[in-house]
């Protein structure tokens, strides 16, 4: 029997939450059965890229969508349905900016069109770009076949709450073994690291206002009143990385702050931290949380992220962003290191082993598909 072939649209594969969540399918899938192509926006090379094509899956690219140029947009999507036929599933993991590409697989009569939310931005949020984004999520709704979503929230705010509860629940599921905490790696990380007994604490993402970086670092200033032996390990990179460096000079942080750029040893990293601090405006379900809670280190979190994403109840934090950097940092000093435990059978249980999961999404696209005929 042949494969299904699955055309996965993205805007660009680096290491994103959205990004890893599907590599971490596409790794655990039988390749014989689904066959994934890669749709991307970008002209640079993505961090995954290479391990795509080891894979056997091959990557398409079209230029970036801008309100400005939607017409040579729309002629560039066009062309390349002409010119690629015989998939049997479009999987738009880039939200609403998908809407055209929907468009023009459903005149092709592409059996399965999904759109997936995997964010849920705030009003707080609010620019130029939420006008087009509300219109093209609207827009989008009357060409999709099914809405997938890693939450509740990020459903709703795509798809509005009729077609949210219909929506199919993809965990951002995690390969729990390369996770579970082992000393042996943490006392290796470290050493590496060249930092000992020390507070460490890590923040995985990419830098952009989501990420909400500029209060981070004014909470890590804020913590060298209360306990100076500490340092924070920046992962990931991002627009907003210049000027992010800028501030770490200006509050003196110098001396507290390591900027890791984007990584994939994350789970070794994690193993030798002692807080995950994420005070992000918005998310959806953050594959970078459900990584750091599996890893067991203490979790810091702010009130914009959703209560769905809490899996290891004892080992979570959350503060409201309405609070002060003061008061945040006085929560991370007040913070109880003495034991960390293995906590993995909590995330299997909670449903986010990565096996599991991509057993159902395999049978997930074969049920659409027998559906559709």
């Amino acid at each position: 029997m042949k494969p299904i072939r699955v055309l996965q649209v993205f805007t660009i594969l680096n290491r994103g939450g959205a990004e890893t969540n599907i590599m971490n399918y596409y790794r655990h899938l039988d390749r014989s059965a689904v066959h994934f192509d890669f749709l991307v926006h970008r002209a640079e090379e993505g961090a995954y890229e290479a391990e795509i094509r080891q894979l056997g899956g091959q990557i398409f690219r079209l230029p970036a969508i801008h309100p400005l140029k939607i017409h040579a947009y729309k002629g560039a999507v066009k062309k390349f349905f002409a010119e690629h036929t015989g998939y049997d599933i479009i999987h738009g993991q880039n939200s609403e900016l998908g809407v055209y590409i929907y468009e023009e697989a459903k005149k092709r009569g592409i059996p399965v069109i999904i759109a997936h939310a995997h964010n849920a931005p705030a009003l707080r949020d609010y620019d130029l770009k939420f006008i087009f984004r509300e219109y093209w999520k609207r827009r989008m709704r009357a060409s999709i076949t099914h809405a997938f979503t890693c939450g509740k929230e990020s459903a709703q705010w795509l798809f509005g709450k009729k077609l949210a509860s219909r929506a199919f629940l993809m965990p951002n599921a995690i390969d729990t073994e390369q996770f579970k905490y082992q000393p042996a790696t943490a006392e290796r990380v470290l050493n590496n690291l060249g930092k000992g007994n020390q507070l460490n604490l890590i923040h995985v993402g990419r830098f952009n206002k989501q990420k909400n970086h500029r209060f981070l670092l004014e909470i890590v200033s804020a913590l060298r009143h209360l306990q100076p032996d500490f340092h924070l390990y920046l992962v990931g990179e991002g627009e907003l990385l210049p000027e992010i460096t800028a501030q770490i000079k200006t509050l003196g942080l110098e001396n507290h702050v390591t900027l890791l750029g984007s990584r994939n040893d994350i789970p070794s990293l994690l193993q030798a931290m002692d807080v995950f601090l994420f005070p992000s405006l918005y998310e959806g379900l953050p594959v970078s949380l459900v990584e750091a809670q599996a890893s067991g280190i203490h979790c810091v979190i702010s009130d914009g992220i959703p209560s769905e994403a809490v899996l290891v109840n004892q080992n979570v934090t959350i503060v409201s962003l309405g609070e002060s950097a003061s008061n945040w940092a006085e929560k991370i000093a007040a913070l109880d290191f003495s034991e960390r435990k293995d906590v993995s059978e909590i995330i299997k249980v909670k449903g986010y082993d990565i096996k599991e999961n991509a057993i159902q999404l395999q049978n997930k696209y074969l049920e659409l598909l027998e559906n559709h005929t």
